[in-house]
């Protein structure tokens, strides 16, 4: 008992003395991140713990035979040793970090994360590996040189399962540089996250017409005059040809599943499309319907349909293009979570 609580004792001890100065594990590191001496931890590796067991041979081979080359090959090659470890240390400290872009991805790909590295020093750097701490194998993946006043950029890739904020481990930065007698290292972990959208179901239902929502609807043909034209949507058998949409239609790439378009007309209430995720069937799975919304929204944007969007709370109106797109996927993201 007396051993358990001396043991809780010195651990209590170092947790508190050391919890002044070591960044947390799940604290978040806000804007540009500079490697203080602090932030740099430094161990001999597997090569230089033989490498001082060898040091150590020479020495009691020395002293034994009184030989004077013995004496000063080993300690010219404890030099070497301790130069390799400033080297070291110095490939790593100093170097500022910055978070780059983050760009939004659907489940199922990767995240990719954006890293600067910048050198502010007139000593390149050389052989700094990053990655991510729970990387499978804990061998780092990217290596990179930063040159003398340079900076270099880092993608770090992380796949992706499910909707809303991802937020990744934190980043190790570590170098071996120039001996690999010792390792040098340092934690990062940046304030960034990714948004990712629910995976886009795949064959789902063709776009509802007419409002209904699960995709059986047929549309009336429109009739009326040029001065009531609304806008566009699929074309469907019985269209006239005179209502084709030439302009929409020559945007559209046949290889990535572009098809014709019809023009419709005010008057036509039935025409306009309307993505209501109320209007699913409330027998299907949430991620599903989630995953059918999302398809739709990407088959409208493809097609140049503009479209109405119903989740909940969000609506939208009828609008098409990158902002409304994008306004659309990220409430489908977070349906149900807690923005971050």
């Amino acid at each position: 008992m007396g051993q358990a609580l001396r043991g809780q004792g010195v651990r209590g001890w170092l947790r508190r003395s050391t919890g002044k100065w070591l960044p947390r594990r799940g604290t978040l590191d806000a804007g540009e991140v500079v490697l203080s001496q602090r932030r740099v931890f430094i161990l001999p590796t597997r090569a230089g713990i033989g490498f001082a067991v060898l040091l150590f041979v020479l020495l009691v081979g020395s002293i034994n035979y009184t030989l004077g080359l013995g004496f000063a090959l080993t300690f010219l090659a404890l030099s070497c040793g301790l130069v390799d470890m400033v080297f070291t240390y110095r490939n790593l400290a100093h170097l500022a970090l910055q978070p780059g872009r983050v760009p939004p991805v659907f489940a199922g790909q990767e995240a990719q994360f954006e890293l600067h590295i910048a050198n502010r020093a007139g000593l390149a750097r050389y052989g700094v590996w990053v990655d991510f701490d729970d990387v499978p194998g804990g061998e780092p993946r990217h290596v990179t040189d930063i040159p003398a006043h340079g900076s270099a950029a880092v993608l770090l890739g992380v796949p992706t399962a499910a909707r809303g904020w991802l937020r990744p481990a934190r980043i190790v930065l570590s170098t071996r540089f120039p001996l690999g007698l010792f390792r040098a290292w340092s934690y990062w972990r940046p304030a960034a996250q990714a948004l990712v959208y629910p995976r886009p179901e795949e064959g789902a239902p063709p776009l509802p017409a007419g409002g209904n929502a699960d995709g059986s609807g047929r549309a009336a043909s429109a009739c009326a005059s040029n001065d009531d034209f609304a806008g566009v949507r699929s074309y469907q058998a019985g269209d006239s040809p005179r209502q084709l949409a030439w302009r929409q239609i020559a945007r559209l790439d046949p290889a990535l599943g572009g098809q014709l378009v019809t023009k419709h007309f005010e008057g036509g209430a039935g025409d306009e499309l309307v993505l209501d995720f109320a209007a699913l069937p409330a027998t299907l799975d949430l991620e599903l319907r989630l995953s059918r919304m999302t398809r739709w929204v990407l088959d409208a944007e493809q097609r140049a349909l503009p479209y109405a969007f119903r989740l909940g709370a969000v609506r939208y109106d009828a609008a098409l293009g990158a902002a409304h797109q994008a306004a659309c996927l990220r409430a489908l993201a977070l349906y149900g979570k807690e923005a971050a």
